[in-house]
């Protein structure tokens, strides 16, 4: 019996190692055909690789277009409709020394006003850039209002960015004209500032790691605006010097607040404006020496429970002292007379805007500016006070009132009205409707 078992253990072992033997071949074959398939594709591999590779050498060879940047681009229109009772043409300050600028009210009638192109994006982990494009109404040229680029990747609250960029002089200044909540300047700026001053240089920035907002920073640049001069063709170096602080924080949900002080030193040279003399014949003057600006600005602003959408309201000052010390040329194209002058002159305005429905807003502005002391040595030179009527004693101011609608964030209409004392005799009557519209992104505007 277990012989017969043993039998058919074996005769059943056998068959398959039989069935087995007879099949080696074919797996050999299956086997070989599978690595010859395994080392195609291997070589595919091989040669996608290489393709890859020359392509993105190609590639960083080859200069990036723009859409491959995809920079932040965006268009503001701003048109003016004004009515003025005086001719904006012979508009002057009296009081204080004129800007080598054009401070005047904007033209009688219809205007585009100053209108806007800017670009802005990273450039890398280590920078960001931005220009923006200042497009003048008057002679319809494209000048650059800001030109710069800025460290995003410093530590330690550090930031810094070179170029031509609005200076952190005061508060106002550093706002572009699409932002302000009255179609024109406050007198102070236009007195003390030029209108607004953007600089040639760079910026250094320090945010204190502190609970409340808290900075530093200093500006040093080539003067190449009001209240500094490069009528002689500037010199190495930096010709002015700005330091700054600011402060800031929240009270509850509603209501935040920021304070500042400034000052900026600057050496004008041959800085002219003109006037006229004691007998009504226009001439040409010219400052050169120190000028020394002090401003004190603050802001505070309520929204309830810190949503603005509805009704929001803000309260905005700023205080300017300037003290200046050099030479007054008298008629610089034709006698040059040297005079000393030494002054001290001042200016604040405050300003209120209240959002009352989600799309309608109203404000008042006050200004105000003293011509102060002006001590003028004509001893030697035969001049009398009277040849200097821009400087006898006078103190500007003006009231205005706006009211504007902003059906979105990409548009705004405004009308305002103004009753200016800029210039003795005659207030002048103002009447301003405004329009700005934005056309693309625009990044975020400061607080």
């Amino acid at each position: 019996m277990h012989r017969i078992l043993l039998c058919a253990v074996a005769c059943a072992t056998a068959a398959p190692i039989a069935q087995a033997q007879d099949s080696l071949p074919q797996m050999r074959d299956e086997l070989k055909k599978l690595q010859q398939r395994i080392d195609e594709l291997e070589g595919r591999v091989k040669d996608a690789e290489s393709t890859a590779t020359q392509a993105a050498t190609q590639a960083s060879n080859r200069p990036q277009s723009e859409s491959a940047l995809n920079p932040a681009v965006s268009v503001i229109l701003n048109g003016v409709y004004a009515n003025l009772r005086r001719d904006p043409t012979n508009y002057r300050i009296n009081g204080l020394i004129p800007t080598m600028t054009d401070v005047a009210p904007p033209t009688r009638g219809f205007s585009l006003g100053e209108s806007e192109l800017a670009f802005a994006a990273n450039i890398d982990h280590n920078f960001r850039g931005t220009l923006i494009g200042s497009i003048s109404p008057d002679n319809d040229s494209i000048g650059v209002e800001e030109g710069t680029i800025q460290t995003i990747g410093l530590s330690n609250g550090f930031t810094i960015k070179a170029g031509r960029f609005f200076s952190a002089v005061g508060y106002q200044n550093q706002i572009h004209a699409h932002a302000w909540d009255f179609t024109d300047q406050p007198l102070a700026m236009k007195a003390f500032l030029g209108g607004q001053l953007n600089e040639d240089g760079i910026q250094f920035r320090w945010v204190a790691p502190t609970a409340l907002y808290w900075d530093l920073g200093t500006e040093l640049g080539r003067g190449r605006a009001f209240p500094a001069s490069l009528s002689n063709g500037g010199k190495n170096g930096a010709r002015s010097l700005n330091l700054f602080t600011h402060l800031g924080g929240d009270v509850g949900q509603s209501v935040s607040w920021q304070t500042g002080l400034s000052h900026l030193r600057t050496n004008p040279s041959d800085r002219r404006y003109d006037d006229v003399d004691s007998l009504g014949n226009a001439v040409t003057n010219s400052f050169s020496g120190t000028s020394r600006l002090w401003v004190i600005d603050g802001v505070l602003k309520w929204s309830p429970n810190g949503n603005p959408t509805y009704n929001n309201f803000k309260l905005q000052g700023e205080y300017f002292h300037r003290k200046e010390d050099g030479s007054l040329t008298f008629d610089t194209l034709s006698r040059a007379l040297a005079n000393g002058l030494a002054s001290q002159q001042s200016g604040w305005y405050a300003q209120a805007v209240y959002q009352f429905l989600p799309q309608w807003r109203a404000g008042y502005r006050y200004d105000q500016l003293s011509s102060g002391t002006v001590n003028l040595d004509t001893s030697g030179s035969g001049l009398t006070a009277a040849d200097f009527p821009i400087l006898a004693g006078y103190k500007p101011k003006k009231h205005s009132v706006m009211v504007d609608w902003n059906p979105s964030e990409f548009s705004r209409i405004r009308l305002q009205f103004a009753r200016d004392y800029s210039r003795m005799g005659e207030p002048d009557t103002q009447m301003f409707l405004q329009y700005i519209v934005s056309l693309g992104a625009h990044g975020a505007h400061r607080f």
